[in-house]
């Protein structure tokens, strides 16, 4: 009992346990803030990702592309309605029904 005494009749006690809350909650860097960065570098990292495999399949998708002429027309024609000279291109669009 005495040890506890002599620490809350100390004025350093009181000052530190202020700071540590005022740094906890109040601050600029609080650790609340700091657990909301933390959370926003988690959910930037996975898309960050996402990015890159997204990245990877264009980049392996151009160098198909760039490979196969035949794979390069199949993509014009169905993306882009390209055609040849001597052809004639018809587009279907289904309507769905609302019932």
């Amino acid at each position: 009992m005495k040890f506890f005494n002599r620490y809350i009749h100390n004025w350093f006690f009181y000052t530190g346990l202020i700071f540590v809350v005022w740094i906890s909650f109040f601050d600029k860097n609080s650790l609340v803030e700091q657990s909301k960065l933390s959370k926003t570098i988690r959910d930037l990292d996975s898309r960050k990702q996402f990015y890159n495999t997204e990245l990877e399949k264009a980049s392996n998708e151009i160098k198909a592309y760039e490979k196969d002429t035949a794979l390069l027309e199949k993509f014009a024609r169905e993306k882009y309605y390209m055609k040849k000279d001597n052809e004639e291109v018809f587009v279907i669009v289904r309507e769905e029904s609302g019932d």
